[in-house]
């Protein structure tokens, strides 16, 4: 049994479900991520996990013991929200020490976990400031180092880098990963930002009206979406409508009017099935009509180019569909297109993905 375990937990409010029957087990020292929309079901399940919350029916297990009904604070959570939570009129270090003290710990030991705690976020220099004397980021790490000091053997973390801004953000992720590289904690980490998820997660639990819509590495997600709706929430796919065919081998095949499509199916379909392929615009290669083709191939017509920094997208109208979005970096394009350029769109099997209508 891995660290953390749900046996089909659910919880209603009146004759509103938050969270469906759902199992999904955490192992030690993994980075999990819950991510979905407002009223996914994210927050209600980690309120299950953390206790704030009674569950209407199922179990859940930490380190192997039943704790559905045990009080949150013999639950050995840690728990960093949003709002940092800290005490206004108490230093750092006597905000850090706090929990300790609440078990009653010996001061001098007191004293050695809150120095350890404060050189684990890098903020050795500010024992004795009070909160409002730091900057946001600051006062994040602060945080973190007081869900640490006491060693729970999870911790919780409820959006807690929503009230920075972006570039502070960005550098927090680094700082939390890096702290969770160090430390080997259990971190179960509830966001809706699809970026923040890819970047920090050993995996990712993508939550859809109160279930779990897909759970996989970062990777699996993005590369492999069981449904279009998980494509959708990471990215900007194209899809396209499709007839689905035969299987060959480790691929499917389906037709896109009078174009064969090779691709991997997420799922069982049947011949003449409607379905959708996804393609990512970064797989997408566009070049002229007379350009070797790839496995996959469309012919279209360029309707847009936007230069934004780094990336060049590029539109492109065919006559089977919606307009298909390709990107490549600025730097590598060698050859350039413009509206009513005709062009061949080419890509790989292996970056098809057929997925329900």
């Amino acid at each position: 049994m891995g660290m953390l375990k749900t046996e089909q937990l659910s919880k209603s409010y009146g004759n509103v479900i938050a969270v469906r029957p759902l199992d999904i087990e955490i192992r030690k020292g993994e980075f999990v991520t819950l991510l979905g929309s407002s009223g996914s079901g994210k927050t209600t399940l980690l309120q299950l996990i953390a206790g704030l919350a009674e569950p209407s029916s199922g179990r859940l297990f930490i380190n192997g013991k039943d704790a559905t009904w045990t009080h949150p604070s013999e639950r050995g959570l840690g728990m960093v929200f949003q709002s940092y939570a800290l005490f206004p009129h108490l230093s750092i270090t006597e905000n850090i020490a706090f929990p300790l003290r609440v078990r009653r710990l010996p001061e001098g030991e007191i004293r050695d976990r809150v120095r350890n705690a404060l050189e684990l976020v890098h903020l050795p220099g500010v024992a004795e400031r009070r909160p409002k004397q730091l900057s946001g980021g600051q006062q994040q790490r602060i945080a973190l180092a007081r869900c640490l000091v006491y060693q729970p053997s999870i911790i919780l973390m409820d959006e807690p880098l929503g009230a920075l801004d972006k570039k502070l953000r960005e550098q927090m992720q680094v700082e939390i990963k890096r702290i969770h590289r160090q430390t080997g904690t259990t971190v179960i980490y509830v966001t809706h930002d699809q970026e923040e998820a890819l970047s920090m997660s050993d995996r990712i639990c993508l939550m859809r009206e109160g279930r779990i819509e897909q759970l996989g590495t970062p990777d699996d997600l993005y590369y492999a979406p069981q449904s279009a709706y998980v494509a959708d929430f990471l990215g900007q796919p194209n899809c396209l409508s499709a007839r689905f065919s035969h299987r060959d081998g480790d691929m499917a095949v389906a037709r896109i009017g009078d174009a064969v499509i090779r691709g991997r199916a997420a799922g069982s379909f049947r011949e003449d099935d409607e379905i959708g392929v996804l393609v990512r615009p970064e797989t997408l290669k566009i070049s002229s009509l007379s350009a070797t083709s790839l496995e996959n191939n469309l012919v279209g017509e360029v309707s847009d180019v936007s230069m934004i920094g780094p990336v060049t997208k590029i539109s492109v109208r065919t006559a089977l569909g919606p307009e298909l979005l390709a990107i490549r970096l600025s730097e590598e394009s060698s050859q350039n297109f413009g509206p009513g350029d005709k062009v061949k769109l080419g890509w790989l099997s292996q970056d098809s993905r057929f997925v329900e209508a």
